[in-house]
């Protein structure tokens, strides 16, 4: 009897635990400044808060260093491959092409044209 109405208590609990809405999600207060998880409940007690466009500003920094990694990395490879493809043409003359040659060329000019779109793209 003790096990029957121990579990119809945990049953409850669980149910109303459900039922309720959930208050650690981060929220928007309406002065427009972006909370934390539990800041609303927390307030004055040292909370770090950022405005909405604090947090764009991060974001677009963050966005504007990856896309400059990116670029690195582009140009790198593109530095290799213009070198192997010299290095092929001034071993073997430039009448007579192989078929890896042809590709690492055309490789050669979609990686040019995206590092090219890539900056024009500049946000």
């Amino acid at each position: 009897m003790l096990r029957i109405t121990l579990w119809f208590a945990f049953a409850a609990i669980v149910v109303a635990s459900q039922s309720r809405p959930c208050s650690a999600q981060s929220t928007t207060s309406p002065q427009g400044m972006h909370l934390p998880p539990l800041a609303e409940q927390s307030q004055g007690m040292g909370v770090p808060t950022k405005t909405e466009d604090q947090v764009n500003q991060e974001r677009l920094q963050k966005y504007r260093q990856l896309r400059q990694e990116e670029l690195r990395h582009d140009t790198e490879k593109l530095y290799q491959l213009t070198g192997e493809l010299k290095d092929y043409l001034d071993k073997n003359g430039s009448n007579i092409l192989s078929l890896d040659m042809i590709k690492k060329a055309e490789t050669i000019e979609k990686l040019a044209h995206s590092v090219k779109q890539k900056i024009k793209d500049n946000p």
